[in-house]
């Protein structure tokens, strides 16, 4: 405790001193962007300096309000609202962790013009479950055209239930350059993730009744309730390389500026892009309790003791096109674009088991001590896929009245050869009463190809060889947006076919009859004087419950006060609460990382609320916050994530962030 008030003192003190620095040394307001992955497109997104609701920073539920999962900071997670979901990437096993894993399309781009750097340190629980997320950034500018930045984050978890411990560490470097007729952006990324398995407790009466187990004594420490797998690890690790560049055809148009000064302008009319992606990922899963792989897996087809299954995959990706510039004349209402790609898929699997039935017995007999295995290997099962894409888009970005985009893509050869990929956008803004009103309505339509390890993988405990035809989804959906009443509406509604799932077995399995599913979205604000009231309420339906499970009902609510103290302490004080109705939610197997459908347990019908208080003085932000504080109080027992997988129980939590501009 001595030690998080004295951090809070430091960064308080040093956020007057920066204040007090020279500003005429900057030079315009610093920005960010991201990219979209295929064509190198920019896009503007916030600098991450919010004060409000930055409490919700490192919960592992804050990146959506329908997480669910292993239930710890750092452990596989995904949405239980299924429209939210992210596509399976290729590598299925970065699925569960795709939260802490930078991407081409989720690094941000930094234009500073003088040094920036962000800090941020978040801590919490005790000494004994203690979790920790240090995180920074740093941007600079050689001049108003180069620019440079990186970022490294640590996250260390020791979990509070038995073989939760996890480390994630990953750092990015990026570079920019911008100027009439060239454009360039690349980084560099690498992670590293071992996260320790403990395939859930293996009794919920534990958590569910408490008073029962334990020959009735209750009260047994979360880190002494049994699990089911005592020495199993997962390392993933990977890195990425991407590089996108824009060479501009135009002219330049001299303008005149308070009827006196003149001055030139570039108009770009088309531009040439390339951009250049490659990947490498590993994964290993690790058990060497003879116990656990006897007793939890069902089948071991290399050795019924101890577990080494690894895998790899890389991909490596060139796209070339031309881009026709939106409103370099008046009559150019558009931008269009098309491109071409070529992209090489590469897989390595286990080598595949020799049946024992194909053995051949030698001609002399073995001597007892000799009785060794004769043969361990059939193949080196590598797999390499070289796949052409053709694509374009069709957009009108300028202006706010109606705006609209329109992009595919086609695949010609390898696996992909007929896959293709078509969305589009459509959006309008005007007045409405005193405010503004916002309607957009989006849709899509996908034929693609399942990822390659629902189709073949190889492992102690899982074998399989599918021939899976490709999926199809559509999907229809319309937002109404009124910022001025705090109101947002979000109705969708998707088709899909030959959908990919794992069964009850840990099996991938197809579906191929049409399966509906319906999802309503209302976020509604309230305010009166300091006192706010944020409230958020999904409805899902889907056609098919025992594919894909859905609650009727995910709701969050966040009631607090927004208030400043002495003018200068941004305040916000306040409780929260995460709830979704009962449903017979998946169970993530770590084997496999991945999500399986089951029918014998139901989870939800249980409030999980955390109280805070989160402050913002200049440019440290702060927060403490008790989470989960309600356990054990009100709201029941049921305060599982997942079958045999917790929600955390309540800790203390606290996080501080610095943002500095030298």
């Amino acid at each position: 405790m001595k030690k998080f008030f004295c951090t809070i003192f430091i960064l308080v003190l040093t956020s007057f001193v920066v204040h007090a620095k020279d500003s005429t040394a900057v030079i315009g307001e610093p920005f960010a962007w991201r990219l979209s992955e295929t064509t190198g497109e920019r896009y503007r997104v916030p600098i991450d300096t919010l004060h409000l609701n930055y409490f919700q920073t490192d919960q592992p539920y804050s990146w959506d309000d329908g997480a669910t999962g292993a239930g710890y900071f750092g452990g596989p997670s995904m949405s239980r609202i299924v429209m939210n979901r992210a596509e399976m990437p290729e590598f299925i096993f970065k699925f569960p962790l795709l939260k802490y894993i930078v991407t081409p399309k989720s690094y941000t781009f930094y234009n500073t013009r003088v040094p920036m750097t962000l800090l941020s340190y978040l801590s919490g629980a005790s000494k004994e479950n203690r979790n920790d997320d240090l995180n920074a950034t740093f941007s600079a500018n050689v001049n108003k055209n180069l620019g440079f930045e990186g970022n490294a984050r640590y996250m260390y978890n020791k979990g509070h239930f038995y073989r939760q411990r996890t480390k994630n560490f990953t750092w990015q470097l990026g570079a920019n350059y911008s100027s009439d007729r060239y454009q360039l952006d690349a980084m560099f990324n690498a992670y590293s993730i071992v996260m320790q398995e403990n395939g859930g407790i293996k009794d919920d009466d534990f958590i569910l009744k408490p008073d029962e187990v334990d020959n009735g004594k209750g009260n047994v420490d979360d880190k002494d309730i049994p699990v089911n797998l005592n020495d199993a690890l997962t390392r993933l690790k990977g890195k990425n390389v991407y590089l996108a560049h824009k060479y501009f055809l135009g002219n330049y148009k001299e303008e005149i500026i308070n009827d006196t000064l003149r001055m030139e302008k570039f108009v770009p009319v088309m531009n040439i892009f390339h951009t250049f992606s490659f990947e490498d990922n590993q994964r290993s899963f690790t058990d060497r309790d003879a116990e656990d792989n006897s007793t939890y897996f069902k089948n071991s087809y290399f050795n019924p003791d101890i577990t080494n299954d690894t895998t790899s995959y890389w991909n490596l990706s060139n796209t070339l096109g031309v881009s026709l510039m939106e409103g370099f004349k008046k009559r150019a209402k558009m931008g269009i674009s098309a491109f071409a790609t070529y992209e090489v898929r590469r897989f390595k699997l286990m080598s595949l088991p020799i049946p024992e039935s194909s053995t051949v017995q030698p001609s002399l007999p073995l001597l007892p001590e000799q009785s060794i295995p004769f043969a361990t290997e059939l193949n080196k099962n590598v797999y390499t896929d070289n796949i052409v894409w053709v694509g374009g888009e069709l957009s009108k970005k300028q202006g706010s009245v109606f705006t609209y985009n329109v992009a595919g893509k086609w695949g010609l050869t390898g696996s992909e050869l007929g896959s293709m990929d078509i969305n589009g956008s459509v959006q309008s803004k005007f007045k409405f009463l005193k405010d503004s009103l916002t309607i957009r309505a989006y849709g899509f339509f996908k034929n693609i190809e399942p990822a390659f390890y629902t189709k073949k993988y190889v492992s102690n405990h899982f074998l399989w060889n599918n021939d899976f035809g490709k999926i199809r989804k559509f999907r229809v959906g319309g937002e109404i947006l009124i910022p001025g009443w705090g109101t947002y509406v979000n109705v969708g509604f998707e088709n899909i076919q030959n959908h990919v799932y794992f069964n009850k077995e840990n099996l991938p399995t197809q579906e191929s009859d049409n399966i509906q599913l319906f999802m309503a979205t209302l976020k509604q604000k309230f305010k009166v004087s300091v006192v706010h009231l944020d409230l958020e309420a999904i409805y899902q339906a889907s056609s098919k419950q025992n594919v894909i499970p859905v609650p009727a009902l995910s709701a969050y609510g966040n009631f607090y006060l927004l208030f400043k103290i002495a003018k200068v302490l941004e305040t916000q004080i306040g409780v929260d609460c995460r709830y979704n109705t009962l449903y017979y939610s998946e169970i993530y197997n770590p084997a496999t990382a991945t999500f399986r459908v089951q029918d014998e347990y139901k989870v939800g019908n249980y409030p999980f609320m955390n109280v805070y208080a989160n402050m913002k003085l200049k440019m440290v932000r702060f927060y403490v916050m008790y989470t989960h504080f309600n356990r054990g109080l009100f709201g029941g027992n049921n305060s599982m994530n997942m079958p045999h997988y917790p929600m955390s129980p309540a800790s203390f939590q606290f996080g501080v962030s610095i943002d500095f501009a030298n």
